[in-house]
């Protein structure tokens, strides 16, 4: 499979060495310096391009990538708000591929399946509140994660007592999302139903990038032999 990279940073140097790995060929790497490359024919040539950078930058690549009739994997977070209604119409009505998942890691798929369940379970019991805590590295910049808020609206979606989540809320009925930024953390995911009897915690600590960037390839694999809007779900069938 031919495979462009969209950003250049810690994140895409993985996904390269993985794919090669894989036996996959890299036909172009842009970053912020070579923005004319997604006018290149080694671009235009990728099965898929997987893009891996900045919230504000996103959206306007997959823009890029589409004009030249490249479908599209990114783990970019931050933009849905702004962007999610034009992406769905793309991807709809205006035929165009995106595969995009707040994280690509096979474990976290599996914690996330976890997650739903356990929170389905919680639901009939009332006497445990529900929190959750997510700790990254100093140089990620938005938060929450988009792995908690992935996680905290599969909560709120089953637990009736929770109509909302946020950062920084006293709300009972709000599911409170903390942030922690230290050091090079790849990423930590802790989420706990706490009551007067005992403590349920589960919990995901990455020790590396290498989990994100396989499942990036994986989702890669799997989108060059599908079509529209794809997520972990369509690939994962838990």
């Amino acid at each position: 499979m031919k495979i462009a990279l969209i950003g250049y940073g810690k994140m895409g140097k993985m996904i390269e060495q993985i794919a090669r790995e894989r036996g996959h060929e890299i036909v172009s790497i842009i970053d912020i310096d070579n923005q004319q490359d997604f006018d290149s024919p080694e671009f235009q040539s990728a099965d898929v391009a997987i893009e891996f950078t900045a919230p504000q930058a996103a959206y306007g690549n997959y823009l890029k990538a589409w004009a030249k009739g490249v479908k599209v994997v990114s783990g970019s977070t931050g933009w849905m708000k702004e962007h999610g209604d034009d992406v769905r119409k793309e991807c709809g009505e205006g035929g165009k591929t995106l595969f995009w998942a707040s994280n690509f890691s096979i474990g976290v798929a599996i914690f996330s399946a976890v997650n739903r369940y356990l929170a389905k379970i919680m639901n009939q019991f009332p006497q445990y509140d529900v929190e959750m805590e997510e700790t990254h590295h100093v140089h990620k910049l938005d938060h929450p994660s988009g792995t908690a808020i992935t996680l905290a609206e599969e909560i709120v979606e089953r637990i009736d007592r929770k109509e909302s989540w946020a950062e920084d809320t006293t709300d009972p009925a709000v599911l409170r999302v903390d942030h922690i930024r230290r050091g090079e953390v790849p990423g930590i995911h802790t989420i706990r139903y706490d009551s007067d009897a005992d403590i349920i915690t589960i919990s995901h600590d990455a020790h590396s990038r290498r989990g994100f960037a396989l499942g990036a390839v994986l989702a890669a694999e799997f989108t060059k032999e599908n079509k529209g809007l794809l997520t972990i779900s369509d690939m994962f069938k838990f």
